[in-house]
């Protein structure tokens, strides 16, 4: 047995062995290591602060229909694909952990402030129309009759029936609790039934390597792990990882948003029953209400110095476009302000699949999958990273995500070790 996996095991230690290690203890990381455990896999997660980063920030809103962004169809077909696994993965979570992740089917409504962005608003009904995605307009009278607290002066609304959302840090806590029952009874793994049981609390230097294949991670606290496979799923420090194989680059910036959370008075509630995404004077802004009677405002999106720390502009700007759209909020206890860094890449999409060999080698790097570069669809999209990485660790490869190979902005690599001559 290795050492015990609620302590960072140190160099002198024997290396913990697993089927699967999964770098990253996002909603992601979790959502790859809980899927890995339910195939049978023994599995291991290493992050020194689970859940913590761009998952304890994000709104939770399941919208491929309203994320929908032009020229990116191929993640819309991705995120259309785990849209579809949502009930199902909510619902294997809820059983496994006997807790409630926040899952809700309920509506989302797109609101315009103006003439202008009623214009942009059904510019993009047209490209969602032409996609197949049913966006229905409704008349400003019929969307105040659903959410009594809109402004009457609103110039458009339109129904999006397909978009829900889940609670991203009762998700994150759910399949801690999943991971953590299961490794219970995993032998070599149980560590006293302790939540933290399937995880190590440090952070990853970089991948054990032996010859040509990934064996596992190298910690940085001195310890080791070996895995038949490794799933690197650590949002932006996936490119700092020592050990990546040579010639692989993965471009990912951090994209920062601040993010509000507000309490709702008993004489609100309920503020909004579905979901509010809106455009103001051409700037968005959403509302996304919780169970538990609070609203979750978001987000900007800025690329500045500021990292975690939150922007008061920010903050002004949500305030100042939520209450166009819901005069109320400025009635409600502000109780948070939060902000975190979305992994961007520089076509939106993520970085998800196996590592192929040196150019002319064939094949891909034995252990090795990549799962990073979510930007802000990593909750929405965490149901089909589970399901491909499980392919993957399978043996099985769905070409249909071909477009997000982990190698795509990267100069491939002759078996001799050398560049190839790029090509435009």
């Amino acid at each position: 047995m290795g050492s015990p996996l609620n302590s960072s095991p140190r160099s002198a230690d024997p290396p913990i062995q697993a089927d699967v290690a999964v770098i990253g203890g996002g909603v992601v990381g979790h959502g790859i290591a809980w899927e890995a455990q339910r195939s049978g896999r023994s599995v291991v997660l290493v992050d020194d602060a689970p859940g913590s980063g761009a998952s304890w920030a994000a709104a939770g809103m399941l919208a491929p229909v309203s994320e929908l962004h032009y020229q990116e169809e191929d993640l819309l077909e991705l995120m259309l694909e785990s849209s579809s696994l949502w009930p199902g993965f909510a619902a294997g979570v809820a059983a496994a952990s006997g807790s409630d992740s926040g899952y809700l089917t309920t509506p989302t409504l797109a609101v315009g402030a103006d003439a202008a962005d009623r214009a942009a608003l059904m510019d993009l009904r047209a490209v969602q129309q032409a996609n197949g995605l049913a966006v229905e307009p409704l008349t400003v009278r019929e969307a105040r009759r659903r959410e009594p607290l809109l402004s009457p002066g609103i110039a458009c609304a339109l129904d999006t029936p397909a978009d829900h959302q889940v609670d991203p840090r009762r998700l994150v806590a759910s399949l801690r609790l999943a991971l953590a029952g299961a490794a219970a009874r995993t032998p070599g793994l149980a560590v006293d039934g302790a939540v933290e049981g399937y995880s190590i609390p440090d952070r990853a230097a970089g991948l054990l390597r032996e010859g040509g294949a990934v064996a596992g991670v190298l910690l940085a606290g001195g310890g080791r792990i070996r895995a038949t496979e490794t799933v690197v799923a650590n949002g932006l420090r996936a490119g700092e990882l020592g050990g990546l194989p040579e010639g692989l680059r993965l471009p990912l910036r951090p994209v920062h948003g601040d993010i509000l959370r507000l309490a709702v008075p008993q004489h609100l509630r309920p503020l909004v029953t579905a979901t509010v995404r809106g455009m103001v004077h051409g700037i968005p802004v959403y509302i996304v209400p919780r169970q538990d009677g609070t609203v979750v405002i978001g987000a900007t999106q800025r690329e500045d110095a500021l990292s975690d720390a939150v922007s008061a502009g920010g903050v002004y700007q949500l305030l100042r476009d939520a209450q166009a759209l819901v005069p109320a909020v400025a009635e409600l206890e502000l109780l948070e302000c939060t902000a975190r860094a979305r992994p961007g890449t520089p076509d939106n999409g993520p970085l998800l699949g196996r590592v192929p060999l040196p150019a002319g080698a064939g094949g891909h790097i034995p252990g090795l999958i990549i799962a990073t570069g979510f930007f802000r669809h990593g909750v929405l999209l965490t149901p089909a990273a589970a399901a491909i990485c499980r392919d993957l660790l399978d043996g099985k490869a769905d070409p249909r995500w071909s477009a997000f190979r982990p190698d795509r902005f990267s100069r491939p690599v002759t078996a001799a070790g050398t560049h190839t001559k790029e090509t435009a």
